[in-house]
């Protein structure tokens, strides 16, 4: 599976934002698609996922209220719509895709990973 994410740029504390992972080159039924992020200086964090086949979500508790995970079937495309941004946020996000027989939010059940996209909150 390749993935592809997008959305990311210089938002204002408090706005909001949606970044799309669009996935391609096979099937994404067994596929869970995984958020992750990697903020300066920290180490990459899982924060948001979903498994395809049934729509179930995973949230990291540090952005449960905030952060919204979401798919598109159609367009094979997984969204993370965050709210009420703050300059913590900034970091780099990525876009995973493995089938996941572990947990959700351990970097080693994905295979295929995204370039990434910056998000910097910034007044």
């Amino acid at each position: 599976v390749q993935v592809v994410e997008s959305g990311g740029g210089l938002v204002q504390p408090g706005k909001s934002v949606r970044l799309s992972c669009v996935a391609s080159g096979h099937a994404l039924d067994y596929y869970t698609i995984t958020w992750f992020r990697q903020a300066p200086g920290k180490e990459r964090e899982a924060i948001s996922g979903i498994k395809y086949s049934d729509g179930r979500t995973f949230y990291a508790d540090s952005v449960k209220g905030r952060f919204t995970v979401s798919r598109d079937n159609a367009k094979n495309t997984v969204y993370l719509q965050i709210e009420n941004l703050k300059p913590e946020d900034t970091a780099v996000y990525y876009c995973a895709a493995g089938i996941v027989y572990g947990s959700w939010n351990h970097g080693l059940e994905y295979d295929d990973w995204g370039q990434g996209t910056h998000i910097t909150v910034s007044s």
